[in-house]
């Protein structure tokens, strides 16, 4: 943990072998665009995601146990404006609430990155989206104060998670890689040459075909109790 509160954390976000995490043609019809739900099927299996949902049962497997790595522990969410819906430029229906329903799975307050804010949404079950035109350092020490020292999780887009990463406040990074080629999108990794150098790096085969990447951000080197500092052979 660092010293202004809880992790900074990106969870199950699924990307393609190509490196795109969402398709081209957004639309309320289709969130994920050309992509449709091929990228997040992995995730559908679950029982953490099933039971997000209102349903029983799931596997228990690798992808469980990486599904549900970040359950109880988020205080605060950022996400795109993309993620809550496919309107672009000044709200033009404010009646309409949302991708997700009157009860979306977060149940913390979701900060939206939008040049167009507009009045704070609450939501059935404990989600409030709160709508704000911001940089990541500004939003991100919103969604702190909201998280009360619990973790926050930055949930997508591709160009919300790229941003993030790239004023490197992000912690820990959970990326999925999905055995499909999708040729067209939005991709994440573009412009970030380099980013896998400030995190320790490990992957996890599933069986279900996907690859389980995490990269964490490595502690300190800390010396041992009276003795010289790691590599120091002069003592």
């Amino acid at each position: 943990m660092n010293d202004q509160g809880g992790l900074v954390r990106v969870h199950n976000f699924s990307v393609s072998l190509d490196g795109f995490a969402t398709g081209e043609g957004q639309s309320l019809e289709s969130p994920f665009g050309h992509a449709g739900h091929r990228l997040h099927e992995w995730a559908f299996r679950t029982r953490t995601f099933r039971a997000m949902f209102g349903a029983t049962g799931g596997s228990v497997g690798v992808d469980e146990a990486f599904a549900s790595a970040w359950d109880g522990s988020i205080g605060a969410e950022i996400m795109g404006r993309g993620k809550f819906g496919p309107q672009q430029g000044p709200w033009a229906d404010h009646e309409w609430r949302g991708f997700w329903g009157e009860e979306p799975p977060f149940r913390t307050p979701v900060f939206v990155l939008t040049h167009h804010p507009r009045p704070s949404l609450e939501m059935a079950g404990g989600t409030t989206f709160h709508f704000v035109d911001a940089t990541p350092a500004e939003a991100l020490a919103l969604a702190r104060e909201a998280a009360g020292g619990r973790d926050v999780r930055i949930g997508g887009g591709p160009s919300t998670v790229r941003e993030f990463l790239a004023a490197d406040l992000v912690d820990h990074l959970h990326v999925v890689v999905v055995p499909i080629l999708l040729g067209r999108g939005v991709r994440l990794w573009d412009g970030l040459e380099g980013v896998e150098s400030r995190f320790d790096v490990e992957a996890t085969a599933s069986p279900t075909g996907v690859t389980h990447l995490t990269f964490t951000r490595p502690a300190p080197p800390v010396a041992p109790p009276g003795g010289p500092a790691e590599g120091d052979l002069t003592g």
